[in-house]
């Protein structure tokens, strides 16, 4: 056997790790809800005849996934009583994947039509639960495993999240089809014990604290020393919020500098804005082209799906073999040829060979791209404010690009579908120059350890 075929043989046993494998089951718990509170959600709303200007208000229920920052402290720092006993991470994700099932059970029982102010909060609770599970599990996928393993965490996750979806849209639509919604919503509660059986089956991640983390909650003890003579109560909460809160981004700066930092972050504010702003178009594009929901249903969400699910594999071997930066570039390369495939089919009325091969090229690309990407924000958390440091890239990341995509239909009526993939392509240049940026990094970081 020779030593490439070796190496790579080595890089596909990552798979098999038995933590590795259960982050499977967690990415389908972490991506079950989300249809369910959004895409599936809106035929549901619009079956039991709510207006669109009503549907589209329900939308916002998805911002409490990009809003999570603001209570991932708490998941980070705050015991949970009696479930404590699970763990720090365990005992939120129980506590979540329990808030997930009755929410969903809640709204399989209520009707829409008649009270959609009531309906609505039922869905707010349900995202919030939610977004509390995708915190508690974004905190363990990273604290699990040595860095080593997080290109393999980071497929196997989103493998289970895109299996979650086929389940939650196709599946949900089926059932409801067949047996009404309410049995589709009960069905999908039930669903939500692959999550709570892997939840009580893995191991607790034991929490590694380092010499700059000890550093940085030297602060706390120097606040409480100097505020002895404060009201006891205002003390506490004062120090928590310092360890909690102010800790965690002191942490990022220090143990990166300024200089370092900065375009971290605008990496992870640049990185997806071509991809999110040519997804949200995807769907009205291919039917102004003329296909039919048969067709798009079949080659964008039934294969298309299967094309994402391999380019997370092979991002997973990727990173192993080559690292995350430079599978970063491969992401990046192929969503942009991705949009440029978009942007010549506008003007060629293609067949469904078109479609399905520039479908293959931009699944591919988002499962390499996305995969790398989760690995990448997981490397540069700090695992004791794990959860507040990934939650704040998520926030970095999706805030502008959902503000960005959300302009798609002004640029599509004023210029068309060619040039609009042609300025998906273009504002992916940034992160093009932020990723070799990285690569250099990791080069000369690397340089020292061999020596």
């Amino acid at each position: 056997m020779s030593e490439t075929s070796r190496d790579w043989r080595q890089s596909l046993a990552v798979y098999a790790h038995p933590r590795v494998i259960g982050m499977l089951f967690l990415g389908f718990s972490a991506g079950l809800p989300f249809p369910l509170v959004l895409t599936t959600l809106s035929a549901r709303l619009r079956q039991a005849g709510i207006d669109r200007t009503t549907i589209g208000y329900f939308s916002l229920v998805g911002l409490a996934y990009s809003l999570k920052y603001f209570w991932s402290p708490i998941v980070d720092r705050m015991p949970l009583p009696l479930l404590s006993r699970l763990g720090r991470r365990r005992s939120w994700m129980l506590l979540a994947q329990c808030g997930i099932a009755a929410g969903l059970v809640a709204m399989a029982i209520a009707d829409p039509a008649s009270d959609a102010a009531r309906f609505a909060l039922l869905a707010v609770a349900t995202a919030f639960a939610a977004a509390t599970q995708d915190i508690a599990v974004d905190a363990y996928r990273i604290e699990a495993v040595g860095n080593e393993l997080q290109g393999a965490m980071a497929a196997t996750y989103q493998i289970g999240y895109q299996l979650a979806l086929i389940c939650a849209g196709a599946g949900a639509l089926t059932a409801a089809a067949g047996y009404g919604w309410t049995f589709a919503y009960l069905l999908m509660a039930a669903c939500v014990a692959v999550g709570i059986v892997t939840t009580l089956t893995i191991a607790e991640p034991e929490a590694r604290i380092d010499r700059s983390t000890l550093a940085q909650e030297a602060r706390v003890v120097a606040f409480l020393e100097r505020s002895a003579h404060w009201p006891a109560a205002l003390r506490n909460v004062v120090a928590w919020l310092i360890g909690a809160v102010v800790c965690p981004f002191v942490d990022f700066f220090a143990r990166n500098g300024l200089r370092a930092a900065l375009p971290i972050l605008l990496l992870i504010v640049t990185y997806r804005l071509n991809y999110t702003t040519m997804g949200v178009a995807a769907n009205t594009y291919y039917l102004d082209l003329g296909f039919s929901l048969k067709e798009i249903a079949l080659v964008s969400k039934v294969y298309g799906v299967l094309m994402t699910l391999s380019g997370a594999l092979i991002a997973g071997l990727l990173i192993k073999r080559y690292g995350i930066p430079k599978t970063l570039l491969v992401g990046w390369a192929l969503l942009t040829i991705a949009n440029l495939s978009y942007a010549y089919i506008a003007n060629i009325s293609p067949g469904i060979g078109w479609l399905a091969t520039v479908v293959s090229i931009d699944n591919v690309a988002n499962g390499i791209a996305g995969t790398a990407f989760i690995a990448y924000m997981s490397s540069l958390t700090n695992t004791a404010y794990t959860a507040t440091q990934y939650a704040l890239f998520g926030t970095l990341w999706s805030l502008p690009a959902k503000a960005i995509a959300s302009q798609w239909g002004t640029i599509v009526d004023a210029w068309g579908y060619g040039p609009f993939f042609v300025y998906t392509a273009a504002i992916g240049l940034p992160a093009l120059l932020l990723v070799l940026w990285a690569m250099r990094r990791h080069d000369a970081n690397q340089a020292p350890r061999a020596a």
